[in-house]
């Protein structure tokens, strides 16, 4: 599997951290409410772990601020410090607020050498999902960065619903985590419905026999259906279900909850993942079940032995020093197992909105606020003709002004979309008033084209609307 998103493990470095890596079941929110009183894991106990395992995660800062780096990284910090309750903006080395974590995070996103010369899906989904932690519009890091026009490039035209390579499914499951878990700051989803649906079918499809996922694709393989499933990425596929707007007592959820619960040990708590009980694997678990809205300590989840998977998470951790151990015979901390092992006890799933700052001044969110006349950038753009023909591109245009109109991007589409494809035709092809035809499907009666930016309610597609900087768009045919 080419560089997906991880959790590191030693015994297979191969899920998507380099890719690899709010709410109840209608979601975007990854969190936990309040634990009942039947908890094992006390709300001080929880709290005290929080606490720690914060100043462990701040620990690994480095001197000049930064989190991430080449390979490997500890970018993900920041979907831990969100549910834990530190904003991004608040981490600086020193206490030097010039230097905090949210600051030089998305000045590296904002480079053009950033993330490689030969970039993967999942480097830009783990981008978005922490960048959400942090406190940074996704769509929005700067004038020529937007991260979701970056996912929605490896749509996967052959194979609709598939982001990046269909064989390294677990792409997929963290499009679905990014592009529904990162919602706008006001709360919306960016994404249209057609799209999430898209997703969630492909999700459904590589389900297997068990009730689990891996991260490699299985559908239409009855071998590899009927082959056993992992411990992280039934948790990660669960989540990308939830926030994909699937309930939790849908059977997909279900059947993946009997899976869990079928790997629990008793004594302790855990999971016994594909490569035996780990903090990484668990703590993905976790994630998904809170990304569902699924107490993971009490019900199902709690043991004959009085023990659940938070117990044996706490178990795993040094204190006070507030690192997390890979392995329960290890001697030592790992920054990933710590990540991981804090995000899911401080009740966050993949991504989490930011708490609010406590630096003076510092506002929650930050993102660019127009267009850079002159500054090349992507828009990303769905184009649905209501007859299940979804078409999903990364649109390449370089604005006049600060802002541009719907009918330059579409008319930019037609020669700058990646994957190609997603216009190929349009009427009017110049001036203003309203599009009457897409793609070759004219208006009809009631049925017209309509536009929908961020999520917003879908109204008439005309070509003068505007567009804003990062603007998500979607253009659908229908009443």
């Amino acid at each position: 599997m080419s560089r997906p998103v991880t959790a590191v493990r030693r015994s297979r470095r191969v899920v998507v951290r380099r890719l690899v890596l709010t709410s109840a079941a209608g979601l975007g929110a990854f969190a936990l409410t309040a634990l009942p009183a039947s908890a094992t894991a006390t709300p001080g106990q929880i709290a005290t772990s929080k606490t720690n395992g914060v100043a462990y995660l701040k620990s690994l800062q480095a001197a000049d601020g930064s989190y991430a780096g080449p390979g490997l990284s500890n970018e993900w910090a920041f979907s831990a410090f969100a549910p834990a309750g530190t904003a991004a903006v608040d981490v600086a080395p020193g206490g030097d607020t010039t230097k905090n974590a949210r600051t030089v995070y998305r000045a590296l996103l904002s480079t053009s050498g950033w993330p490689s010369a030969t970039p993967v899906v999942t480097d830009y989904e783990r981008a978005t999902l922490n960048a959400y932690a942090a406190g940074i519009d996704p769509a929005r890091v700067s004038a020529s960065r937007n991260l979701i026009a970056d996912i929605y490039r490896y749509w996967q035209t052959a194979e609709p619903g598939y982001f990046g390579p269909s064989a390294t499914f677990n792409g997929t499951v963290f499009a679905a985590l990014a592009l529904n878990g990162a919602r706008t700051p006001s709360g919306q989803v960016r994404v249209p419905q057609s799209l999430r649906d898209a997703m969630v079918t492909r999700v459904r499809a590589n389900q297997h026999n068990d009730g689990g996922w891996n991260y490699s694709k299985t559908e239409g393989n009855p071998a590899q259906l009927a082959a056993p499933s992992d411990i992280d990425m039934t948790g990660a596929a669960m989540a990308a279900l939830c926030v994909s707007g699937v309930p939790n007592t849908d059977p997909d959820i279900t059947q993946a909850k009997a899976f869990l619960k079928s790997k629990l040990v008793a004594n302790s708590g855990a999971f016994n993942a594909m490569f035996g009980v780990n903090t990484d694997s668990n703590g993905w678990a976790v994630s998904g079940l809170h990304a569902c809205g699924i107490n993971p300590q009490t019900g199902d989840f709690l043991t004959a032995l009085g023990k659940t998977p938070v117990d044996f998470l706490i178990a795993q951790q040094f204190n006070p020093g507030g690192g997390f151990k890979y392995l329960p015979s290890d001697t030592a901390p790992s920054a990933y197992a710590s990540i991981d092992g804090l995000r899911a006890v401080a009740g966050g799933g993949f991504t989490s909105a930011p708490p609010v700052p406590t630096t003076p001044g510092a506002p929650r969110w930050v993102g660019q606020g127009s267009f850079t006349s002159g500054t090349a950038t992507r828009l990303a753009l769905t184009v649905d003709d209501g007859a299940g023909g979804l078409k999903v591109c990364s649109v390449a245009l370089t604005p006049t002004g600060t802002t541009t109109t719907l009918g330059a991007v579409l008319d930019a589409a037609l020669g700058a979309a990646t994957p190609s494809g997603c216009v190929t035709a349009l009427t009017p092809s110049s001036g203003t008033g309203a599009i009457t035809s897409l793609n070759g499907k004219a208006d009809s009666g009631t049925n017209t084209w309509k536009v929908s930016v961020d999520g917003s309610a879908f109204t008439s597609a005309t070509r003068e609307r505007t567009i804003g900087v990062g603007d998500t768009i979607a253009v659908r045919w229908g009443a």
